[in-house]
């Protein structure tokens, strides 16, 4: 399973799946990060947390935590 922790900086990818359950599922997809979603992977901060993401147009960041819960491809 490649996640989004494993990608590379200037990378696109697509989101396969989102695991976790329950306030920590519900926030990431608040995020507008969902399946089929197309991810821009702008940067990760020096100690690899957090990392910056382009998703629908808008800048966000997630933590080493979350960017592990979302199955890429």
């Amino acid at each position: 399973m490649k996640t989004i922790k494993d990608a590379k900086p200037g990378q696109r990818v697509k989101v396969i799946k989102l695991h976790g359950e329950g306030a920590v599922r519900r926030r990431i997809m608040d995020m507008g990060i969902t399946r089929n979603t197309e991810i821009y992977i702008r940067k990760f901060a020096p100690f690899g947390d957090p990392v910056e993401v382009t998703v629908r147009g808008y800048e966000l960041s997630l933590r080493k935590d979350d960017a592990e819960m979302i199955e890429i491809e």
